[in-house]
């Protein structure tokens, strides 16, 4: 507690690390505040008889949303859309010259495409908000009546509400600590748990299952630690650098290792997966075709077969996806080759680079359906008897995103603690739960 107590204190002496934990906490009320600013002529009191038995996809958006979505706020399509946008910007990046030009560009291409993917935002935003409308907002719910200027000024209203979050996001990752978009996604989610958990504890003590709830809380438990170790979790690349003589001092000699990570693609092919899952309830407000609702319902069950399929399949597919576009073994190699280091039985340049693509490869596999696996968890949590509110942080996606989303964070102010060399923060000169020392910092 004493080690605790000082690692705080040491905390708020960094100016410009207290700086920003205040203005991400900041940032983070204002979210949660305008998650409660209901849509303009919508009865909060209608709306929640309607809507208390919300469920499958349309319970999880919620929970992404910390409830905006269920209570008809501005906020109501949270960050989704901007998430959406970004898939398909990278995506874009694979097959289109013009933007595959603009990601080598460095900073201004950069910019160029967070300019174009703001544009894009604000497009699937308004192609979603009438689909939200007619899905989410009973005509009874609406005092006056569902008129066109009514409508008109909704759409508008969510839109803006979107781009504010995403406004909101960029904030958080430019003056505060950790990145703004999975921070905004977390607080929602973590909104969300007293009142599952409640719901759960009250449930399981009226049928006198208690000890059914200690096992549920025993094997969150043991999920959650197979979560952080897979977050955690690395292979290490021994990395061996010549001896270099200047002077009277010999330089070099030592060996270190490049980390790379089993899951290097972090949370992002979660909330990448889960976007594209979100679809199917876009185009049941917009059709009323029996096929295509048919077909939509089908992949809004999330206790379904298919829908956990395909969104396990996604999660391997976009594991593979983002970890090409974040780990560059050409890179590594030719900084290796710069930098005199080797690995041992390994040729420098090419042969590096393929042995490196190699490793990636086979480790990416294994954390890909680790990974895939957690994420359908909340399904097999709901047919076990686990209320549907509690069974999505039973693993799944909102478990995923807290564990790294909280491991990125802290890691974060870790490292400003570091840099300023507070006596009593390491005694052991290691940090409980990273991996060695990295020879460049390369495989983040």
């Amino acid at each position: 507690m004493k080690r605790f107590i000082e690692t705080l204190q040491n905390i708020w002496k960094i100016e410009d690390l207290r700086v920003r934990i205040l203005n991400t906490l900041g940032f983070l009320l204002i979210y949660r505040l305008g998650s409660f600013i209901v849509l303009p002529g919508v009865d909060p009191a209608v709306l929640g008889e309607v809507n208390q038995q919300a469920s499958g996809i349309a319970a999880l958006l919620n929970i992404f949303a910390g409830g905006a979505f269920s209570r008809a706020s501005i906020f109501a399509l949270g960050i989704m859309p901007y998430i959406s946008a970004s898939i398909v910007m990278q995506l874009a990046g694979i097959a289109v010259p013009s933007i595959q030009k603009m990601q080598r560009e460095g900073e201004s291409g950069r910019r160029r495409l967070n300019q174009w993917t703001r544009i894009l935002t604000i497009a699937i935003t308004a192609f979603q908000a009438p689909s939200y409308i007619s899905t989410q907002i009973p005509a009874q719910a609406v005092a006056g009546g569902t008129t066109t200027f009514w409508w008109i000024g909704t759409i508008v209203l969510l839109v803006t509400g979107t781009i504010f979050v995403m406004w909101l996001g960029e904030k958080i990752t430019d003056k505060g600590i950790g990145n703004g978009i999975s921070m905004i996604i977390m607080i929602g989610i973590i909104a969300q748990l007293p009142t599952s958990f409640a719901f759960e504890w009250t449930a399981r003590l009226g049928a006198g299952g208690f000890v059914m709830l200690l096992v549920e809380m025993v094997f969150l438990l043991l999920i959650t630690i197979a979560t952080v170790a897979l977050v955690q979790g690395t292979r290490r690349i021994p990395v061996n650098f010549a001896k270099k003589v200047v002077g009277n001092k010999q330089y070099g000699g030592v060996r270190q290792y490049i980390p790379l990570k089993v899951n290097a693609a972090g949370v992002m092919p979660i909330i990448f997966a889960q976007a594209l899952m979100f679809l199917p309830i876009t185009f049941v407000g917009l059709t009323s075709s029996d096929a295509a609702t048919g077909f939509a319902s089908a992949f809004s069950d999330i206790t379904g077969f298919w829908y956990n399929f395909i969104f396990f399949i996604l999660i391997i597919a976009f594991t593979y996806f983002y970890t090409a576009i974040t780990v560059n073994p050409n890179q590594m190699a030719e900084d290796l080759k710069r930098n005199g280091g080797f690995i041992p039985g390994v040729k420098p340049g090419k042969k590096t680079s393929e042995f490196l693509d190699s490793v990636l490869s086979r480790i990416t596999l294994p954390g890909s359906i680790f990974l895939g696996l957690v994420a359908i968890l909340p399904a097999f949590a709901m047919i076990a008897g686990v209320s549907t509110g509690f069974a999505y942080f039973f693993g799944g996606t909102s478990l995923l995103i807290m564990v790294g989303v909280i491991l990125d964070t802290l890691q974060q102010i870790e490292s400003h603690l570091l840099m300023r060399h507070y006596d009593g923060l390491m005694k052991s000169g290691k940090i409980k739960g990273r991996s060695g020392s990295s020879a460049f910092g390369m495989a983040g």
